[in-house]
């Protein structure tokens, strides 16, 4: 009996151990074993990926002054799964969010767990709302952190800058450019919630912080910028041009100072319209600085002038037959404006004689000419950290017809960007360096440590310091009562420059009958320029007599550049008196 009973104590203390063991094995396959897939299952329904977005880095102009900022903002989440009320909820939030309480019902009832609201709500709106749901009690419904881009400046330096898209990416301008350095990369951290929806802080996972964006400074002064816009607003009121471009430029360096365009846009407005409007509004985004090519008119013909001087085949008082304004070659008839006889090759800049740029050019010959015309950077990108550039379209010499020597020093048969011209102005103007044109000074990072600085690059020496100084002195002539740009000249300071009139091309062939887009380039002071400028009107609506480029470009170069001189502090040179010339425009160009 009793050891029967041992027996049975015995089985009974073996099956209870062995019911032990396999409870325990069954708790160790859970806690270890299964423990990755079970957490992974928890994660998933009471646990999320938060992300940390990381802050855009900034614009600004040379000064620090902020051209592109971040503005605080809210996204509005759901958690469906844990919505209380989801009726009260949806008639609290239709009105603020500017959603239709039907569509918020249906997305807080879908059961979802991550239901993304709205997008760049307003903190304050974002407190008001937080405080209006905690009075009802209504869970399931947060608000994140997040920021959005604001361009203090409105329109101004839009084509600059560029903007961002619905998605944060950036577009055009410096935003798309630089995007690399300017978003940062987002953190996040892991989280879990209890049943009512709230982080369960203790439980709180892995976490990796942001990383800010970088800060990009540019060349820009934002003080010549507004000079620019203000101006080039002015002009576009009384010309009323399809298009109109400024440019500001340092010559020594290639800093760009200054560039405008119009028509323009606000790119605060930009990232909230539908892509039917953005398509349909391109041609106002475009940058036409760097993404319109022309012909550019008689302002090429500082560019055969330089090529001649440079060769030794002329001197500046070296007499060039005009022909009494009618020269025929290859069997066609060269025009000028009025019938020159010899005139020196400092006066067919002055007067801008297209038949003395086709001498100069006709004495260089094809290649050197067409060398020449490469080495001033024209028939290539100019390498500007701006997105969009082209490089123009100048054909090698052996696609040239009979007539092309004759036609390209006046500045048809070539099509270049306004950038270029400017460029090319800018090598003139310092004695020869044909320089990068620069738009980036500095990127920094969050911490304010440069990470990237953007020196000077010169690309070439085009023409000897001699032969730009013979240049200059022709294109001071040409701001003067004998030139085509007297109304170019800013008081107090040798200016020196050219104008370009040059007949619009009809997309069909040919030419669009009195259509034109005219310009001016020049700078100053003309022994040591601060700034070379650009201005360029396309089809400006004026009468036919007055439709050139000493008349419509030059008189804005002059009020820009006598602005400009002010601000920059530019000392008046002496015995140069104030312009105060009323001239009836007599050369043409």
């Amino acid at each position: 009996m009793i050891r029967s009973a041992r027996i049975r104590a015995l089985i009974a203390c073996s099956a209870l151990a062995l019911c032990f063991t396999g409870f325990s094995a069954r708790l160790v396959h859970l806690q270890v074993t299964m423990h990755d897939k079970y957490a992974d299952l928890a994660m998933a329904k009471h646990g999320d990926k938060e992300i940390i977005f990381a802050r855009r880095g900034i614009i600004t102009d040379i000064n620090q002054q902020t051209m592109a900022d971040n503005e605080p903002v809210r996204t509005v989440v759901a958690d469906a799964s844990v919505m209380t009320d989801p009726e009260v909820a949806a008639g609290v939030l239709a009105g603020p969010l500017g959603m239709e309480e039907s569509d918020l019902l249906a997305k807080l009832t879908s059961g979802r767990r991550y239901i993304v609201l709205k997008k760049e709500l307003p903190e304050a709106t974002a407190t008001e709302l937080q405080n209006r749901l905690e009075v009802r009690s209504i869970r399931g419904i947060t608000f994140e952190q997040d920021s959005s881009r604001i361009y203090p400046n409105g329109t101004m330096a839009c084509h600059i800058i560029g903007f961002m898209n619905g998605e944060q990416q950036g577009v055009e301008g410096i935003e798309a450019q630089e995007d690399q350095y300017l978003r940062g990369h987002a953190g996040y951290r892991y989280t879990e919630k209890g049943r009512d929806g709230e982080e369960l802080v203790a439980y709180r996972g892995e976490e990796r912080a942001p990383r800010d964006g970088c800060n990009v400074r540019l060349t820009i002064d934002m003080n010549l910028q507004n000079i620019v816009e203000n101006e080039l607003d002015d002009a576009c009121k009384q010309y009323k041009p399809k298009k109109a471009i400024v440019i500001l430029m340092r010559p020594q360096t290639g800093e760009i100072l200054a560039m405008a365009n119009r028509p323009n846009f606000d790119p605060n407005d930009i990232r909230t319209e539908p892509p039917a409007f953005l398509q349909a509004h391109e041609a106002d985004m475009k940058n036409c600085a760097i993404t319109d090519e022309m012909e550019p008119g008689s302002t090429f013909k500082m560019v055969t002038a330089a090529a001649a001087l440079n060769e030794h085949l002329v001197q500046p008082d070296s007499m060039v037959f005009c022909e009494n304004g009618q020269f025929t070659y290859a069997g066609r008839i060269l025009h000028d404006h009025h019938a020159y006889g010899d005139l020196s090759v400092e006066d067919i800049l002055v007067k801008s004689s297209n038949i003395g740029a086709a001498k100069l050019a006709m004495g260089l010959g094809d290649e050197r000419f067409y060398g020449y015309i490469r080495a001033f950077g024209f028939g290539e990108r100019t390498g500007i950290a701006l997105p969009g550039e082209i490089p123009g379209l100048v054909y090698p010499p052996h696609r040239w017809s009979k007539l092309s020597i004759t036609r390209i020093p006046m500045g048809q048969e070539v099509a270049v960007t306004p950038l270029q011209t400017i460029a090319a102005l800018c090598a003139i103007a310092n004695g020869g360096h044909l320089m990068m044109p620069q738009i980036v000074h500095d990127i920094t990072d969050s911490d304010g440590q440069v990470i990237a600085s953007f020196p000077p690059v010169e690309i070439r020496q085009v023409i000897s310091p001699e032969a730009a100084h013979e240049v200059t002195s022709a294109l001071m002539g040409v701001v003067s009562p004998r030139g085509t740009a007297p109304l170019a000249k800013v008081p107090g300071f040798v200016t020196a420059g050219k104008t370009g009139t040059a007949e619009k091309i009809d997309p069909k062939g040919g030419y669009l009958p009195g259509k034109y887009i005219v310009s001016f380039c020049g700078y100053l002071p003309a022994d040591n320029p601060a700034f070379v400028g650009l201005v360029m009107l396309d089809d400006a609506d004026t009468t036919p007599e007055l439709d050139y480029g000493g008349s419509v470009a030059g008189p804005i170069f002059a009020r820009i550049g006598e602005k400009a001189a002010r601000y920059m502090n530019l000392e008046p040179q002496p015995d140069v008196p104030p312009s105060n010339i009323v001239i009836t425009q007599s050369e043409h160009d």
